[in-house]
């Protein structure tokens, strides 16, 4: 079947089903799906349909009725990460780390317009011309960045960030050479020891991704509390697990509720450790003051190229929030946080652990910083970047937390 005649079928079919039923009412997916498949086999008596055809024109109406349309097949495939929507007619795909377009297209602005309105209503936000930018989640924690018209000129453009059903664990990474079992095996005794860490690194380098791994050694009994823009952490070994997600302000400009609001009200809600899943802005001086004062095991990320880049953007973020000597910033973060791990994303799409080290204080006017584990590339083969992450031969300075844990290093 030719892609213009699918089309028009699908939307002759979509058609005939609205007609039957009565959208305003809740319908479960079952029942739109029984009355799509008698109208395609209704259709088939008149024109002839094979079983796959039959299959494909069901699969297609019930997407673009109860779906994401045409682009629900690219979220089903688990070998794609990222979807790039750039308007009704251009849709990009990373890919086993390289980006390619995809020959689909929206049969209209319209029809893109309504799917990024019903995945922003899902989540309770509010996207139109007056703010017409705006983070969401679908329903399996995927990331979502929409923007509209007139600030994105291509129209309507939307970004999918996809999380796998099945999260990510530290034994994968040292399977695909992103860690080795040394840096594995310390990174494990840390967090059990409730270090503060932080994950630094530059987009789509697998922040995220690693913070979720490496909650999974958070002791099962403790309460912890994320605090994240858009819900996506997957925690399913900690039972007592509250989960907080910030609010837009309404159309009214009320009502808007930030990382800076949910960290300070975590505070109040007995936390063993709390979880912020990214800091931008103010609230990092609320996260360093979380940490400082007692709530020992948190875990955090931020955008930067190095780790010294991260410690910029730190000083730059408290600033933004209080009028404070750059001195007494950096002794702050100095003693508050334990370990960064710095994340990159290499030329061929790999993403690897490109340096572990331990917060060592505060000294000469600097955050001093004991190396653990450096990446080392070693070549390059049909693309593939050759290297490993090694350990610098370093010792962990401050051991009186894996001590009080009850934890031997060795």
């Amino acid at each position: 079947m030719l892609i213009d005649d699918f089309d028009k079928t699908v939307r002759q079919i979509r058609e005939e089903v609205s007609a039957r039923v009565d959208l305003s009412r809740e319908f479960k997916d079952d029942d739109i799906k029984d009355v799509i498949t008698k109208v395609v086999v209704e259709k088939s008596r008149s024109r002839y349909l094979n079983l796959s055809h039959k299959h494909e024109l069901i699969s297609a109406v019930f997407n673009s009725m109860r779906r994401l349309d045409i682009i629900q097949p690219l979220l089903d495939d688990e070998t794609i990460t990222d979807i790039m929507v750039n308007g009704p007619d251009e849709i990009f795909i990373e890919k086993s780390g390289q980006i390619q377009q995809v020959d689909l297209k929206f049969e209209d602005p319209a029809k893109l317009e309504n799917i990024i309105q019903s995945v922003v209503a899902k989540v309770n936000r509010v996207v139109n011309e007056a703010t017409p930018i705006v983070d969401a989640r679908l329903q399996d924690g995927s990331r979502v960045n929409v923007v509209l018209p007139p600030v994105a000129l291509n129209g309507p453009t939307m970004t999918i960030r996809k999380f796998s059903e099945k999260p990510l664990t530290v034994e994968k990474m040292v399977e695909f050479g992103s860690l080795n079992d040394e840096a594995a095996v310390l990174l494990e005794k840390l967090v059990r020891a409730r270090y503060n860490i932080f994950i630094s690194g530059g987009t789509g380098s697998g922040k995220t991704t690693f913070l979720n791994a490496l909650a999974h050694f958070i002791p099962s009994q403790e309460r912890v509390i994320t605090i994240e823009d858009s819900a996506e952490l997957q925690l399913r070994n900690i039972k007592n697990l509250v989960r907080l997600e910030t609010r837009t302000a309404n159309t009214e400009g009320r009502g808007e509720i930030t990382v800076r609001d949910l960290i300070r009200t975590s505070l109040r809600m007995r936390p063993d450790r709390i979880i912020v899943g990214e800091v931008r802005g103010t609230e990092a001086l609320d996260m360093l003051q979380a940490m400082n004062t007692g709530h020992d095991g948190s875990l955090s990320t931020g955008h930067a190229n190095t780790t010294r880049d991260m410690f910029s953007r730190l000083e730059t973020m408290v600033l933004s929030a209080a009028s404070l000597p750059v001195q007494v910033i950096q002794q702050q973060i100095a003693a508050a946080l334990d370990i960064i791990i710095h994340l990159g994303r290499l030329r061929d799409g790999s993403r690897r652990v490109m340096e572990i080290s331990e917060v060592a204080g505060f000294a000469d006017g600097d955050i001093a910083l004991n190396p653990l584990f450096q990446f080392h590339e070693e070549g390059e083969s049909d693309q593939e970047v050759i290297g490993s992450l090694k350990s610098t031969g370093n010792r962990l300075i401050h051991t009186l937390k894996l001590k009080m844990a009850g934890v031997n290093l060795k």
